[in-house]
């Protein structure tokens, strides 16, 4: 069964890049084939440095789809990884910036402000899940928009560079180091935020699988009455998911901007789309750690080579339709996998005597 599993996950990538490829030959029959064939291959065109830009815009990707899996496992449904982003963000940028003091050390409390920032934007909605029987769904939506509009208030008041209406620049200190990675991924994009990422990936695989805690999150997320009659704690363990859950995607925000490559948070009416991509990213990769950190690691692979494919006779917006159906085929691996088990049912049905 875990094996159909990852064959429906599987079926969901060729299906997506099928329906990709039926989208090119429509809007530009003689340059399809080429085109399909560089965002197939971008990732290693040219060696190294395509895998670390691969693996820049993976990394926010792998925070925000471990958040998302994580409050699946936990049988919750994190719609809010956005505004959890952004709160972490900003917590990570107002210490980076106005806390010079720190010197070196200003991205590790900055990265430490985020998670927190993220964990406290996370727990409100479990409280009210867990003691109010608000779903999560509609709270963590209302939370998104909540946090783009205060994060918005905040910079302006605290951090923000009129001229060109965005955030202060994050001095050196406040910048997560490479830690060597710009050197073997020469002239790539690739930032720190690559081991938070693994990091992050590895602790949420050892508390789900080889700690009580994590035995009695995923206890409640199968059955909430049967985990209270066993003697768990239901509604604090809602509340330590959630709180999980925004602590991750508060990371995200974290690694996103402090960096050399984008330390600016525009204020705008846009959310970040790392957010809403953390919920395929988490359904791909089948909530777990290991199948997210992959399923992030693609999806970074599709952002290159959906860049590379402009080289093309392409408009954009038929870069953005393409990835769009990947992104919507992938969020449909559960329903093929729930075929494939009933395919796999029946055969097993007939091939008994």
């Amino acid at each position: 069964m875990e094996m159909l599993r990852v064959y429906s996950s599987l079926l969901a990538i060729v299906a997506g890049l099928l329906t990709g490829l039926i989208v090119l030959s429509i809007t530009n029959p003689g340059q399809a084939w080429a085109a399909f064939n560089t965002m197939l291959f971008a990732g290693f065109r040219r060696g190294l440095r395509s895998v670390g830009n691969v693996v820049y815009f993976a990394s926010p990707i792998i925070l925000t789809g471990l958040s998302v899996g994580f409050a699946f496992k936990t049988g919750l449904f994190n719609i809010g990884a956005t505004g959890q982003l952004l709160f972490g963000t900003y917590a990570a940028l107002h210490i980076a910036i106005r806390w010079t003091f720190l010197g070196p050390f200003a991205w590790v409390v900055g990265l430490a402000a985020a998670v927190i920032a993220g964990a406290l934007w996370g727990v409100i909605p479990g409280i009210l899940k867990a003691y109010k029987g608000v779903h999560e769904v509609v709270s963590t939506i209302m939370m998104n928009y909540i946090a783009l509009f205060l994060v918005n208030f905040l910079v302006r008041r605290n951090i923000y560079n009129s001229l060109n209406n965005e955030s202060l620049p994050v001095p050196r200190g406040g910048i997560i180091p490479k830690f060597g990675f710009d050197r073997v991924f020469a002239g790539s994009n690739i930032q720190g935020a690559f081991v938070v990422a693994v990091v992050a990936t590895v602790l949420i695989y050892i508390l789900l699988n080889k700690t009580v805690l994590g035995f009695e999150l995923k206890a409640v997320g199968l059955n909430r009455h049967a985990s209270r009659y066993a003697g768990i704690d239901e509604k604090r363990r809602i509340v330590i998911a959630m709180m999980v859950a925004g602590a991750l995607a508060g990371a995200a925000g974290a690694g996103i901007f402090l960096s050399d490559s984008l330390t600016f948070l525009k204020v705008h009416d846009t959310m970040p789309t790392e957010g809403f991509m953390g919920i395929s990213v988490a359904l791909l990769g089948l909530k777990e750690p290991i199948g997210v950190f992959l399923a992030g690691l693609f999806f970074g692979y599709l952002i290159v080579g959906g860049q590379t494919m402009q080289l093309f006779d392409l408009a954009p917006e038929v870069i953005d339709v393409i990835t769009g159906m990947i992104v919507y085929f992938s969020a449909l691996s559960l329903v093929f996998e729930s075929l494939a088990v009933k395919v796999f049912r029946k055969l097993t049905r007939e091939g008994e005597p």
